[in-house]
């Protein structure tokens, strides 16, 4: 006795479809990701996702142990070609031998996501500038130097996307980390600034603007169980990539929440307690 398909059989096989096009396009056309500063958590977890979809991988991060098991797991997963270098992002005279010769492993660029950042100790960097310093170099001064040579590149070749990794700290100053709130708040300026000027050239510029995540660099800090899951943030970042996004807060949440903080009053906000 023959069966006849449901009615909405259809629809669920055009669902299906759809979910996996994008996913089917990138197997078929394996894209050349470079990661900077492939060992911190939300990198790990994006880096995760690319494997699984065949992408091309080259890897840069200064703990050669966990870099090597990274790309190690990068492979298992069915990253289509995997290559790494062992590099102090913060020594930024290495910088244009370093992406060169990343590129040149990848045979070209597709897609630079930039990871690098250090949260630092605030009490520590309101008594010394040798620790607010190092939060700045690290989050700022190291990115810009990168990105001013991916940008030229890819501007040349009116192609690219270059993500970065901000944060929802920059919207605004507050007592509890605004060092590295500085450095982020900069950061996004910079970025904005540059989509500004390579968007005409066919540039992709996205500033990824992370709530607290669930990472090693925020664990044991107060309320860090309620933080965001690394893995759901990771997944909403890879999204918004693949969507050439130019501004993505995650989780959303976070565009409301900033929003409503960005218009206290400076004579309400400095009485808070933030």
């Amino acid at each position: 006795m023959s069966t006849q398909p449901s009615s909405n059989e259809p629809v669920l096989a055009v669902r299906r479809t759809a979910d996996n096009e994008m996913g089917n396009i990138l197997n078929l056309h394996p894209r050349r990701i470079l990661v900077l500063g492939a060992t911190s958590g939300i990198a790990e977890s994006c880096i995760r996702l690319w494997a699984e979809r065949g992408e091309n991988l080259y890897l840069v991060a200064r703990n050669a142990d966990k870099l090597a098991a990274v790309a190690a797991d990068a492979r298992t997963r069915g990253a289509n070609y995997v290559d790494f270098a062992v590099a102090d992002l913060d020594k930024t005279a290495s910088h244009p031998e370093l992406l060169a010769h990343a590129i040149n492993s990848l045979a070209g660029l597709d897609i630079a996501y930039l990871a690098l950042g250090v949260l630092g100790e605030q009490p520590k960097a309101e008594r010394t500038f040798d620790e607010a310093g190092q939060i700045l170099h690290t989050n700022y001064v190291a990115p810009i130097s990168l990105l001013t040579w991916l940008a030229n590149y890819c501007a040349q070749r009116h192609s690219g996307t270059l993500a970065v990794l901000s944060s929802v700290a920059g919207d605004r100053g507050r007592k509890s980390n605004y060092v590295y709130g500085s450095s982020k708040a900069g950061l996004s300026a910079f970025l904005a600034g540059l989509r500004n000027r390579i968007d005409r050239e066919g540039v992709t510029v996205m500033t990824i603007k992370p709530g607290p995540v669930k990472t090693a660099m925020t664990h044991g800090m107060k309320g860090s169980e309620k933080f965001a899951d690394v893995d759901k943030v990771a997944a909403t970042i890879v999204k918004a990539i693949d969507n050439k996004q130019d501004v993505v807060y995650v989780p959303g949440i976070w565009r409301i929440i900033m929003g409503v903080i960005k218009v206290i009053p400076e004579r309400t906000f400095k009485k808070l307690n933030l």
